[in-house]
């Protein structure tokens, strides 16, 4: 993090297209975040209802990047159940 990056917490409020998110932070304020390189390069799925650590240029507080995902384990994430279709068994 750089010397001017102020980090923020927020929550995801919707999923947009090309790994963009709308976040509102914790004072009411929505930002449009898009997830930093370590969060694509592990995988981190990040969904509706998330609370996640962001950084923010101070001169651009309309924009963010996603740091981190806070670990919220009584939130239900709703997130699908993946099918990998049915099982070949041979017997």
């Amino acid at each position: 993090m750089a010397d001017d990056e102020v980090e923020v917490n927020g929550k995801i409020v919707s999923v947009l297209p090309g790994t963009m998110f709308r976040v509102e932070l914790e004072n009411g304020h929505r930002v449009l975040a898009h997830i930093s390189g370590k969060l694509r390069k592990n995988f981190i799925k990040i969904t509706t209802g998330d609370t996640v650590k962001m950084v923010m240029n101070p001169t651009d507080i309309n924009k963010a990047r996603i740091i981190y995902r806070v670990r919220n384990a009584d939130s239900n994430r709703n997130a699908p159940i993946r099918s990998y279709g049915p099982r070949n068994r041979k017997r």
